[in-house]
């Protein structure tokens, strides 16, 4: 008889970006420090081009990829707007097809966000 696999709570991507490497390193250390992440990886030199204040803008950036649970996001969120330098964050939350994904893997990120 085939075993079911174990139900997992969803988990998420969340992308965000940071003006400078150092800046990018400093929110992911404390995201993963505080359980709220568990792991973000950096993308450096990615370029952005964006319209703000009606000006077309564009900026050398560093991507994050942040690995979490759905229970998260609300801390998440909050912890990043208060940490990351720019007025408007961006906070952008993509769902993980669980099902097909490695389920070793999930299951070590879902025990990664657990405070000891």
């Amino acid at each position: 008889m085939p075993t079911t696999p174990p139900i997992l709570p969803d988990t998420r991507l969340v992308l965000t970006t940071a003006a400078a490497p150092d800046e990018a390193r400093r929110l992911a250390r404390t995201l993963v420090e505080e359980h709220l992440a568990a792991c973000v990886t950096l993308v450096p030199e990615v370029e952005s081009f964006y319209r703000w204040d009606e000006k077309i803008e564009s900026s050398a950036e560093t991507l994050l990829l942040i690995k979490t649970a759905t229970d998260q996001l609300p801390a998440l969120q909050s912890r990043l707007h208060a940490l990351h330098s720019y007025e408007l964050p961006e906070f952008l939350v993509f769902e993980v097809d669980a099902e097909s994904s490695s389920h070793p893997y999930l299951e070590w990120l879902l025990a990664s966000l657990r405070k000891p």
